[in-house]
């Protein structure tokens, strides 16, 4: 059941570790960290990929920035509060870490699958230059009755396809992480830059009703 689980979400990722190994939390004893990975993309941007990592995959005190590292894992959520909001935090949760000397071949270096189901109308629109963009948020079941709910985005045909999508359908999505980066509106006077993770969709099926 718990293998059969992991299946509907994987993710791998190759990058350099650019932060250190900050401390998030602690569960039965075994102490979980933040480190964040720069992954290339297939143009000269990046993304910069928040992973959540066990004391017990890695020495978590050692500065590995500037380090080249494969992660692979789940692309998890949860709910962070924020005064009487709550705010949806993504990261990657790995469960295998391997160091590498060099990489090069940068096709690989991000990919996700998901399995799960549509639990929001999808947002569809137009850009002022005319491409097709539909917002998805994805519920990904796992063990012992929790979900994770992920935004994605999908672009062209995918998007006109997804812009069908129902409440509770089936989908199954494969596509990329990515960070973007945007102002949010505290108060009238205050504004605060944020990062924001979604998965680019790359190809998407689903389950007719």
């Amino acid at each position: 059941m718990t293998e059969k689980m992991i299946e509907n979400n994987k993710v791998s990722v190759i990058g350099e570790i650019v932060s250190d190994f900050t401390f998030s939390h602690e569960v039965f004893g075994e102490g979980f960290y933040m480190v964040e990975l720069s992954v290339n993309r297939l143009s000269e941007q990046a993304d910069i990929i928040p992973l959540m990592v066990s004391e017990r995959l890695v020495d978590v005190h050692k500065d590995y920035k500037g380090c080249t590292m494969e992660a692979v894992g789940q692309f998890r959520s949860y709910n962070r509060h924020e005064g009487t909001k709550n705010r949806l935090m993504l990261s990657v949760f790995v469960r295998e870490i391997h160091f590498m000397d060099e990489f090069t071949d940068y096709t690989k270096t991000n990919k996700i699958f998901l399995d799960g189901y549509i639990c929001k109308a999808p947002i569809y629109r137009k850009t002022p230059l005319g491409r097709e963009i539909a917002d998805l948020l994805l519920a990904v079941n796992r063990p012992y009755g929790k979900s994770d709910y992920i935004p994605c985005i999908s672009w062209g045909r995918n998007a006109r396809f997804a812009s069908g999508f129902e409440v509770g359908t089936r989908v199954r999505i494969w596509g990329r992480v990515q960070s973007r980066e945007y102002t949010k509106k505290i108060t009238e006077t205050e504004c605060e830059k944020r990062i924001a993770y979604e998965v680019s969709i790359s190809k998407l099926e689903c389950d007719e009703f």
